[in-house]
């Protein structure tokens, strides 16, 4: 849809569109670290037939510690593991971190507005062990993009040899 053309992700790839059984598998999630059989097994297939190529780390997009506290998890992380089982790569939740407490609710927010909200929002911690690495990014769901975009910026800034995103849905913007 080239929505996404001044990203500073490759690319995007989710297992559907962020509304029905997928939206609520999702909403969910927020609240409880648990997927599904039947979301695990859409995850499998989505990654197997997305055509990635080899990876050297799986990231998930970083929870401000604030909503980490309150939360008791970050959603992200436990997509993060469930993807790098699947592609027998390593994970690493340490080395991306959100810098910035955003605001929760931002799906009334127009692309500009959620692209100020991430603005340096995210630094490399650890930049020695992303250098030259291929980075599949992971997220809950990709609305604008622009988290992910502030975070792929991130870690190229800090040597990664690229990023791909992967999100469990796609927020269809009207």
């Amino acid at each position: 849809c080239h929505g996404c053309d001044e990203h500073f992700y490759e690319r995007a790839v989710a297992v559907g569109v962020y509304e029905k059984a997928l939206a609520s598998e999702i909403v969910h999630l927020k609240t409880t670290p648990f997927i599904s059989k039947y979301l695990s097994q859409e995850v499998a297939r989505t990654l197997d037939r997305s055509l990635f190529p080899e990876f050297d780390l799986v990231i998930p997009v970083p929870l401000a510690k604030e909503r980490l506290i309150e939360r008791g998890f970050n959603q992200a992380a436990v997509i993060a593991k469930l993807v790098a089982v699947h592609l027998n790569v390593p994970h690493d939740e340490l080395s991306l971190s959100r810098t910035k407490h955003t605001p929760i609710h931002r799906m009334s927010m127009d692309r500009r507005g959620r692209e100020l909200t991430v603005e340096k929002a995210f630094s490399v911690d650890r930049p020695k062990l992303i250098f030259g690495r291929s980075i599949l990014l992971v997220d809950d769901v990709l609305t604008s993009g622009s988290t992910v975009s502030a975070c792929a910026k991130a870690l190229t800034k800090n040597g990664a040899a690229n990023v791909i995103v992967f999100t469990l849905a796609r927020a269809v913007l009207r």
